[in-house]
């Protein structure tokens, strides 16, 4: 399996595997999809015909993990059991690269909902010794994804922004840049977008997420990843990778999957825009991390 280029642990455009879609997905090549990530809590332990099926997409692709329900942000104990089987799953399959979202999903139980952390130096502190931690069990950098959420976090002394670059700085780990995030948080909470983006440290980008949402009303979208990238989104990217220079990017789409031809159109534009703005800019090369 391959480990990208010195900041990225994948390269190109990649694909979300989904259990559902698992047996259409076969037909995807490698020319078609450089790379595809998965859910961790979805396979661990899992066997019999799916496993297999598992095996032989992890002997054709690289892969990276996408976890769903570690809770890094959360006030429980950190699950270092789950962090474990993460680890082992990523041995049994070669898979490089684990990532996890910057929110938090379980208080003494599952929240079944991912909410976000109030935006604090104690909150700071808090995630960035729990991350530490994740990554010194598994003996590697992870990625943190900026997070969507719907109402202001409680008790914020800080801007996002500035939360997610202490975080990052704090605990020395990567970031997953959602895209779509930026743009649904920029609507939801009435920022700009792009500025929002350039503020981002390019030196922690280990790769990237574009994916559809729903539009509740004018002021209010929801990311659902069950639906087409929008216009403004794919606009979003562009000057994304205007300013980054290109980095692996990884379409999510979790429901109302399409035929694969659709989803191909999708990775095809993702891969028209990186060969648009290669990444060779400053930002990316004088800051990549070794």
């Amino acid at each position: 399996m391959s480990t990208g280029n010195n900041s990225h642990p994948v390269h190109g455009a990649g694909l979300g595997l989904r259990r559902e879609a698992i047996d259409d997905m076969k037909q995807i090549s490698n020319d078609q999809v450089d790379f595809m990530e998965v859910a961790p809590e979805n396979w661990i332990g899992v066997g019999g015909a799916y496993g297999k099926k598992f095996r032989a997409f992890t002997e054709r692709f690289d892969f990276v993990l996408h976890g769903l329900s570690l809770s890094i942000g959360g006030p429980s104990a950190l699950d270092e059991e789950l962090v474990k089987s993460i680890g082992q799953l990523m041995r049994e399959h070669g898979i490089q690269f684990y990532s996890e979202h910057l929110s938090y999903c379980s208080d003494d139980g599952h929240l079944y909902d991912l909410l976000p952390i109030p935006f604090t130096e104690e909150a700071v502190h808090h995630v960035a010794e729990r991350i530490k931690r994740v990554q010194d069990i598994l003996g590697q950098q992870i990625a943190m994804e900026n997070a969507s959420y719907y109402t202001p976090a409680p008790g914020g002394e800080m801007q996002e922004i500035e939360f997610i670059k202490a975080v990052l700085d704090e605990a020395d780990c990567s970031l997953l840049l959602d895209v779509n995030n930026i743009y649904v948080n920029s609507i939801n909470h009435s920022y700009d977008p792009v500025a929002f983006m350039q503020a981002l440290p390019a030196e922690r980008i280990a790769y990237g997420h574009i994916a559809g949402h729903y539009n509740e009303a004018d002021d209010l979208i929801v990311d659902t990843h069950g639906a087409d990238v929008i216009e403004n989104v794919w606009q979003l990217l562009d000057k994304t990778y205007q300013h980054f220079g290109s980095f692996p990017t990884l379409l999510e789409r979790d429901f109302n999957i399409p035929p694969i031809p659709e989803l191909l159109s999708e990775i095809d534009r993702i891969k028209q825009l990186q060969q648009k703005w290669p990444n060779t800019s400053a930002n990316s090369n004088e800051q990549a991390r070794g």
